[in-house]
C-alpha cells in the first residue's frame, strides 16, 4: 500500500483552530445557511473598463437596484436603475446590457423549467431617457438585445419574435412552434442538459440577421412524470426525452434576414443523425460559425456559413477515438482568425487558427489542463486563462501572449483562483478560496496580478467558525491499480492511530469530474465534518475516468462505464481498511447521481469490502439515461450492449449483503425515478432487505423547504445505525 501526502491544510487552518471551541455542527445550522459565504450577485464589467455593476437588494423594502462601483476606489458611482422607480415592478432578479450599454433587460417573476431553462416577465430600461416598458404581457424566454441596442429577440411558445424599438414593429419570425413537436431558437431537454445551453439563436454583429436552430422532436419518445401537488388529482408532466439508442430531435439551421424579412434554411445535407451544439457569428457579420458533431461524438466539424449564399464549408475538423468535449471557448479576433481549445495533444490547451482553419500556433503546452478561457486583449495580444499547472487540485490564473510567449502566473495563493476581468482586461476580481480559507475577493492588476485592494473577505464567517470544531481536509495521494489517485481524508478530533474508526467514502467518479479539490466548503463538506465530529473518518478518492489529469486518464473508462471506477473505489477501500486506525469491517460509501450509480455497484460487487451504501438519485441502468451523455461514453446500446449491462447495478442485486439506502425525487426529469423503481423491483424479486425513500415532486437536486434537511437527517441516522 502506498499513500503519499501532497499537503495538509494545517498551517493555514491553525489561524482558525488556535482558539477554536468544541462546538459541533448541526444539520439545522448547515441547511439554514448559517455558514453561507458572501459574494457578488450578477457582476458585470462596464465597457469603460473602469467600473462594474452588481445587483443589490434592499433588506427592508425588498427593492432591487443595479449599482455601479469604481474598480479602483470601490466607491459607489451611481444607482443605474431601481425597481422602486418602476411602476408595477417590486423587484427584478437579473439584468443584461445591450452592447453599447444604453439599454438593459430586467428579469422578474422567473419560473424555472428545467435545470437551466426558465421563463419570466422582462422589461427594457432605456438608460439615457430613464424610460421603461414591458416586452410582453406573457412570460417569455431568453430575450436578447441586438448589438445596436435597437431590437430585442425572444422566444414565446417555441417561436422566435423580434421587437424593433425604433419602428415599434413586432415580428413573429417563426410560426410552427408547438410543445413536444417543434422548437425554434431554444434547445430541447437533452441539449439543455448535456450541451449546457438554452438559447439557440444569435444576433449577427450588424444587428441585421438572426441565426437559429430548429428542433423537430415529433419522433422523439415521450417521458411522463406525475406531479402530485396539493390538488385532489395529480397532474402529468409529459416531455420529449431521448433515451440511449432512441431517436433524437432532427435539428436544422436557419438564418433570418431582418431587413429583407426573409427566412432561409442552411442546408447541411452531408450530415446524417448529427448535433449542432454551438452556433456563433464571426466578426464578419456575413459569416456564421457552426459546430456539427456526429452522434458518436468523436468527430466535430467547425463550419463557416456564408449568410448571403447559405453555403457552408468545413474550416476545422477534430477527431478523437473516444469523444470530443464541446466548449464555449471559440473566440474570433478582428481578422477573423480564432482561438480554440482542444485535447488533441493529450491535454486541454489553447490554439490559434487562421480564418482559413490553418493552425498558426499552439498557445499553451504542457502535461496539465487549461480549465477556463477568460478572453483575449487585442491591445497587448494577451490571452487570459485558468489552469491546473500548480497541481491538479488547485486553480491559477495566467496570462500569455498570442504567440505563446511571456507566460505569467497572475494569482499567487495556493488553492482555487478564479477571475472576473474588466472589459479592457486592465484589472480583474480574483475569487480565491482553499480548503481552509473561505472566499476572498480582491481587485488585481491585469498585467502583474498585484493586489490593488481587498473587496470582501468573509471575515465574519471566519470568526463564527472559530467557535466550531472544524475538521480539515487532509489532501494526499494513494496508489491504486497502477495509478496515483488524488484523495482527501477528514478525521475526528483527538485522532489516535491506536484506535479503530469506521470509514465513510464519498465519490462521484463521472467522466471528467473532480471531487478532490482545494477549495472552500459546501454544505456536503460541513456534513462530512459533522460526521467526523461524531467519530467517523470520511475519505474521497478520484479514480480513473475523473478529470484534469489528461485525456488518457479521463477517457480510460470509455465504453465501459462503472468498471474501472468501481475497481478503484473497492481497491482504495481495501487499502484504507488495512491501515491500523481503520475498522475494515465498517466501511461505507455514498454518492449522488453518477455517485449513486457507483455506490450501488460498490456495495453489490464489493460485498467483502463495503458494509453499507447510500445511493441518491442513481442511474441503475444506462439504458434509462439520455442519448447525448450516455452514447458519448458508451456508444448506443445497439452497438455496445455489454457496456450497458455488465456494470448496471440493476443486474447485480444478488450481490447485496450489506445495508443499503436508496433515495430519489419523484419529479426527477434528469435521472428518472424509473431507475429507482426498477432497482426496487429487482431487489424485491431477489428477496433483498434495503431501505428507501421517495421525495414527492422533487427534481434531481431534491431540495425545497426542509427537504435537504430531512434528506441529510435520514442519511445521518442510517449511517449511525449501520456503520
Amino acid at each position: 500500500m502506498k499513500i503519499t501526502r501532497l499537503f495538509f491544510g494545517i498551517i493555514l487552518f491553525l489561524g482558525i483552530t488556535a482558539i477554536a471551541q468544541d462546538k459541533a455542527f448541526t444539520l439545522e445550522e448547515i441547511f439554514k445557511g448559517t455558514f453561507k459565504t458572501e459574494g457578488f450577485k450578477s457582476l458585470h464589467s462596464l465597457k469603460n473598463g473602469k467600473q462594474y455593476s452588481v445587483l443589490e437588494k434592499d433588506k427592508i423594502s425588498g427593492a432591487t437596484h443595479i449599482e455601479v462601483y469604481d474598480y479602483t476606489t470601490g466607491e459607489k458611482v451611481k444607482t443605474l436603475v431601481s425597481s422602486s422607480s418602476i411602476e408595477g415592478l417590486d423587484a427584478f432578479q437579473g439584468y443584461s446590457f445591450s452592447k453599447d450599454e444604453t439599454r438593459i433587460i430586467l428579469s422578474s417573476e422567473i419560473e424555472p423549467i428545467f435545470r437551466r431553462s426558465k421563463k419570466g416577465i422582462y422589461h427594457i430600461y432605456d438608460v439615457p431617457s430613464n424610460g421603461v416598458f414591458r416586452i410582453s404581457d406573457q412570460k417569455i424566454q431568453e430575450p436578447v438585445l441586438s448589438p445596436d441596442g435597437n431590437k430585442v429577440a425572444y422566444i414565446l411558445n417555441n417561436n422566435i419574435y423580434m421587437l424593433n424599438f425604433v419602428t415599434g414593429q413586432e415580428v413573429q419570425l417563426t410560426d410552427d412552434g408547438k410543445k413536444n413537436e417543434i422548437i425554434n431558437g431554444i434547445t430541447d431537454w437533452v441539449y439543455e442538459e448535456e450541451f449546457a445551453f438554452v438559447r439557440a439563436f444569435e444576433w449577427s454583429a450588424d444587428s441585421k440577421k438572426i441565426a437559429f436552430i430548429r428542433f423537430d422532436e415529433r419522433e422523439v419518445p415521450e417521458f411522463s412524470m406525475d406531479v402530485y401537488g396539493t390538488g385532489l388529482y395529480q397532474k402529468q408532466e409529459v416531455f420529449k426525452y431521448p433515451k440511449a439508442g432512441e431517436k433524437n430531435a432532427k435539428v436544422s439551421l436557419f438564418i433570418a434576414n431582418i431587413e429583407a424579412m426573409a427566412l432561409d434554411e442552411v442546408k447541411l445535407a452531408n450530415y446524417k443523425d448529427f448535433y449542432i451544439p454551438r452556433i456563433k457569428w464571426t466578426t464578419n457579420p456575413d459569416v456564421l460559425s457552426v459546430q456539427v458533431l456526429n452522434r458518436r461524438q468523436n468527430n466535430l466539424d467547425l463550419l463557416f456559413v456564408d449568410a448571403k449564399t447559405k453555403t457552408p464549408k468545413v474550416v476545422l475538423n477534430e477527431k478523437d477515438e473516444a469523444y470530443i468535449d464541446v466548449t464555449d471557448n471559440l473566440t474570433f479576433l478582428e481578422d477573423n482568425s480564432f482561438i480554440w481549445t482542444s485535447e488533441k495533444d493529450g491535454f486541454n490547451h489553447i490554439y490559434h487558427y487562421a480564418e482559413t482553419g490553418e493552425l498558426i500556433n499552439q498557445v499553451t503546452k504542457g502535461n496539465w489542463e487549461v480549465t477556463q478561457y477568460y478572453g483575449y486583449n487585442p491591445k497587448n495580444k494577451k490571452i487570459f486563462y485558468q489552469s491546473v499547472e500548480n497541481g491538479n487540485i488547485n486553480r491559477d490564473i495566467y496570462a500569455i501572449t498570442l504567440d505563446g510567449k511571456d507566460k505569467k502566473r497572475l494569482s499567487s495563493k495556493e488553492g482555487n483562483n478564479d477571475a472576473e476581468f474588466s472589459a479592457d482586461f486592465s484589472v480583474y476580481i480574483n475569487y480565491f478560496s482553499n480548503a481552509t480559507t473561505p472566499y476572498e475577493y480582491t481587485l488585481n492588476d491585469g498585467s502583474t496580478g498585484k493586489v490593488i485592494r481587498e473587496l470582501k473577505n468573509n471575515s465574519a464567517l471566519v470568526e463564527k467558525l472559530k467557535l466550531f470544531d472544524m475538521r480539515p481536509k487532509e489532501f494526499s495521494t494513494i496508489q491504486v491499480n497502477g495509478e496515483i489517485l488524488n484523495m482527501y481524508m477528514i478525521k475526528p478530533k483527538d485522532f489516535d492511530t491506536k484506535k479503530k474508526y469506521p470509514l465513510l467514502m464519498f465519490q462521484y467518479s463521472g467522466p471528467g469530474s473532480q471531487m478532490v479539490k482545494n477549495t472552500w466548503n459546501n454544505r456536503r463538506d460541513y456534513w462530512h465534518m459533522m460526521l467526523a465530529q461524531q467519530g467517523y473518518i470520511v475519505a474521497c478518492v478520484d479514480g480513473k475516468g475523473t478529470g484534469l489529469k489528461g485525456a488518457k486518464f479521463k477517457k480510460a473508462t470509455q465504453n465501459d462505464l462503472g468498471n474501472l471506477e468501481v475497481q478503484d473505489q473497492i481497491a482504495a477501500a481495501k487499502q484504507l481498511g488495512a491501515l491500523e486506525y481503520i475498522d475494515a469491517s465498517r466501511i461505507g460509501i455514498w454518492g449522488w447521481s453518477y455517485g449513486g450509480f457507483m455506490s450501488s455497484n460498490c456495495l453489490f460487487k464489493g460485498a467483502d469490502t463495503f458494509t453499507m451504501a447510500i445511493a441518491v438519485a442513481p442511474v441503475t441502468s444506462w439504458r434509462f439515461y439520455d442519448t447525448i451523455y450516455t452514447e458519448r461514453y458508451l456508444m448506443t446500446p445497439q452497438e455496445n450492449a455489454k457496456g450497458y449491462d455488465d456494470n448496471s447495478p440493476i443486474n447485480y442485486v444478488n450481490g447485496l449483503e450489506g445495508k443499503y439506502l436508496l433515495i430519489h425525487g419523484s419529479a426527477d426529469d434528469n435521472v428518472h425515478v424509473q431507475n429507482t423503481m426498477r432497482l426496487i423491483e429487482a431487489l424485491v424479486q431477489a428477496n433483498k432487505e434495503f431501505d428507501w425513500a421517495i421525495y414527492p415532486d422533487k427534481n434531481h437536486g431534491i431540495y425545497g423547504g426542509n427537504t435537504q434537511l430531512h434528506l441529510y437527517n435520514k442519511m445521518t441516522n442510517f449511517i449511525k445505525n449501520n456503520l
